[in-house]
């Protein structure tokens, strides 16, 4: 199977060094980018134990024509993961030969590492932690259904509604149309899944959108859009009435994205292969952008996956702390001088005060008097670093504190309302790097988009 033979592939250039999982799984042909991306991350979690199976089976020696990674892939679904998907090919029969002594050799590595399961195998820094009880959260996708009617599908299909089984989900207590399942739950072939009704999000990465709050109607910017949750939350949220104009510059995630939006049913946003930066305030198609949404490259530090696929991603060194943070404050400052606007939330899946509070302390400096911190969410338990006044109306996540992934979010709004703006359309209160060069713009339109022709320039793409 295709699915296989390219795993093997990530997992050779992730060894090699050629880049991240994340960006060699975008960079593939291969068309469900989530089933990949988590056969890659779980066979790549694995790989010790894998690596000793497979020597202590011989099963190298006995099928020459094995090549190494191919075979982690291949013992990791028949030993640990679901099984051969679509019948797993040519190569099941191949397995199947060596299945016995496969799963013997496991065994005996369970007796000899004194363990009973299978991820007792893994090494301290590998196995699951607390960010492994972090629950799965479903946001309900109310531009193709509603809230009512995902709960009662959920429960016809035998799913325990507020109750203590397996098979149980709640209703998050702070944030509209997210269902919240226990950890581990998979839904990705789960049929609302695939036609679009609901989104697989974190609660904290549906708060930057959320807090943002545009009202149906409104002009949105999402500056550095990919790979498009939070771009269909603001369409959900504007119930497709407005405008949304998404940027991102990684060609690759740009068209994974414009089919999400597609499956989600987003037909207000229009996409473009663009650098932000290079965005003219001053340009009259964005003379009504009054919220705009910057969620830019980070070091990803709160995120478990991108520790896993990227060993040290926790702890990143002080350069590439450096050069994030200098890229990251100059699109926000460069947010900050689009003449309407409003409201602006900055977030990034970042841990590190250079990625955050620094970034909005600088932009704060830069325009005294114009912007200020909005307080939102007073009962969020996690606050922004006290590292200068106001910093605790900036929002923290974490596993440990709101059992959610690590993230940053920082609400900005305009202190007084620009005479050009008439004051009826003022913000309303919410509800709970390289140098840039030269390139032809090219763009990828969501149904019922408008596609945009200008020549653009290009900058570093988001993670």
């Amino acid at each position: 199977m295709a699915l296989y033979a390219t795993a093997a592939s990530v997992l050779a250039g992730v060894e090699s060094r050629r880049g991240s999982i994340k960006g060699l799984v975008y960079a593939s042909s291969f068309q469900n980018v989530k089933q990949l991306y988590a056969l890659v991350c779980e066979t790549q979690r694995y790989s010790a134990v894998l690596d000793a199976v497979i020597a202590s089976a011989g099963l190298l020696r006995a099928e020459k024509k094995l090549r190494p990674h191919l075979a982690k892939v291949l013992v990791y679904e028949l030993l640990l993961g679901k099984g051969f998907r679509g019948g797993g090919g040519r190569w099941k029969p191949l397995l199947d030969r060596h299945q016995a002594r496969l799963k013997a050799e496991l065994a005996r590595l369970k007796v000899q590492r004194r363990v009973s399961r299978n991820e007792d195998l893994l090494q301290v820094g590998s196995r699951p932690g607390t960010a492994s009880q972090v629950p799965r959260f479903v946001r309900v996708n109310t531009l193709k259904t509603s809230l009512d009617d995902a709960v009662d599908y959920f429960k016809r299909q035998g799913f325990s509604y507020q109750g203590r089984a397996s098979r149980c989900f709640l209703l998050d207590p702070l944030l509209p149309e997210l269902l919240v399942f226990p950890a581990q739950t998979d839904l990705h072939d789960h049929p609302l899944y695939r036609a679009g009704h609901l989104i697989l999000q974190d609660k904290a990465s549906c708060l930057p959108a959320a807090l943002l709050a545009p009202p149906p109607g409104a002009h949105v910017i999402d500056a550095c859009a990919a790979p498009g949750n939070k771009t269909s939350h603001l369409a959900a949220l504007l119930k497709n009435q407005g405008k949304i104009f998404a940027f991102d510059l990684d060609a690759g995630r740009l068209a994974s994205m414009a089919t999400l939006l597609a499956r989600a049913g987003v037909s207000c946003c229009e996409l473009a292969e663009e650098d932000f930066l290079a965005v003219s305030p001053s340009d009259q198609r964005y003379r009504r952008v009054q919220y705009i949404l910057l969620d830019p490259s980070c070091s990803g530090s709160g995120m478990p996956a991108r520790q896993l696929e990227e060993p040290g991603a926790g702890t990143p060194s002080k350069a590439r702390l450096q050069a994030l943070a200098g890229f990251q404050q100059r699109a926000l400052r460069h947010a900050l001088t689009f003449p309407s606007l409003q409201r602006l939330v900055y977030s990034t899946c970042s841990l590190c005060q250079e990625e955050n509070e620094d970034v909005v302390c600088d932009a704060l400096q830069q325009n005294p008097g114009t912007f200020r911190l909005a307080p939102v969410l007073p009962s969020w338990p996690h606050r922004g670093l006290g590292t200068f006044p106001g910093a605790e109306h900036c929002l923290r996540a974490s596993p440990e504190t709101t059992l959610t992934g690590g993230f940053f979010v920082a609400v900005l709004e305009r202190v007084e309302v620009p005479s050009s703006v008439p004051q009826a359309e003022a913000a309303p209160e919410p509800t709970p790097s390289a140098a840039p060069r030269s390139k032809r713009r090219r763009q990828a339109v969501a149904p019922g988009a408008q596609p945009r022709t200008q020549p653009r320039t290009q900058q570093k793409g988001k993670r």
